[in-house]
């Protein structure tokens, strides 16, 4: 039920979304008798939609999460396990292709073969299973293998969990799979700005896992003063810092994180 309503909430969340209802509602009151608040609405819509498309408002957003959590950086101790969060595939042009298809946050299988080559004693785990809430579901993680595989990894190195829809149940179910001994040192591979409610969920699990972001999307604070120079590259980065946000609160509220913006 958590899953449905998070899908049904997030549509409305993105604020791309949201702006383009209040501009059409603006429009259908405009040809009533309510014309002047139509007028009114779609001005606000407009407004809205200027903030949002050309400010850096996004970049803030996006940037109070993504920088919490710094680079990895080896400190004696190789990693005895690398996972990597779904996200990376896009599973279902992959199946129609029969092809694998990157994704928006393809750095993150980017970074697990340059870790699976660096650390070659370490396991490899992909938890990725389908998210959509309509239509066939086609998890992630067998895509992950056969792309993993082409790249040289060994067979017996590569962990799959397909169960997965969220973040939540990617930590519990991937603790499942591993089962982690006390000591061992395992990477979490996911984006920079996903990392925080991520590393949150997997403390929830009792599963003690080491930050590695990746999917940086800003070069840093600096971008927090510069504007965008196209109305749909601001939306973009809005949507994903506002879904992040959302995930944050709904996971805070429903209890399923301790902290609402954990930290190292």
């Amino acid at each position: 039920m958590f899953f449905v309503l998070s899908k049904v909430v997030g549509f409305f969340i993105h604020p791309s979304n949201l702006i383009a209802v209040i501009c059409a509602m603006g429009v259908l009151l405009l040809l009533t008798r309510w014309r002047r608040a139509g007028a009114r609405v779609l001005a606000a819509g407009v407004v809205l939609l200027l903030i949002a498309g050309y400010s850096p408002l996004g970049s803030v957003m996006l940037l109070t999460l993504s920088e919490r959590f710094p680079p990895w950086q080896y400190a004696g101790k190789a990693p005895d396990g690398i996972i990597v969060l779904g996200g990376a595939l896009d599973s279902d042009v992959s199946a129609a292709r029969n092809s694998v298809e990157l994704d928006s946050s393809a750095e993150r299988v980017v970074a697990a073969l340059e870790l699976a080559r660096d650390y070659p004693q370490a396991r490899i785990v992909y938890s990725g299973g389908s998210g959509n809430l309509l239509g066939d579901s086609i998890p992630e993680a067998p895509i992950a293998a056969e792309l993993f595989e082409r790249f040289g990894v060994a067979k017996e190195r590569i962990l799959l969990e397909r169960r997965s829809r969220t973040t939540a149940e990617n930590a519990r179910f991937t603790r499942e799979l591993v089962s982690p001994k006390p000591g061992e040192l395992w990477l979490l591979v996911t984006s920079a700005f996903h990392m925080p409610r991520s590393i949150e969920v997997f403390r929830a699990a009792g599963f003690d896992v080491v930050a590695y972001p990746v999917d940086w999307r800003t070069r840093g604070w600096r971008d927090a003063a510069q504007p965008f120079n196209r109305l749909s590259s601001g939306l973009a980065r809005m949507d994903v810092a506002a879904h992040e946000w959302a995930g944050l609160l709904a996971y805070w509220l429903h209890h399923r994180s301790e902290k609402l913006v954990p930290t190292p």
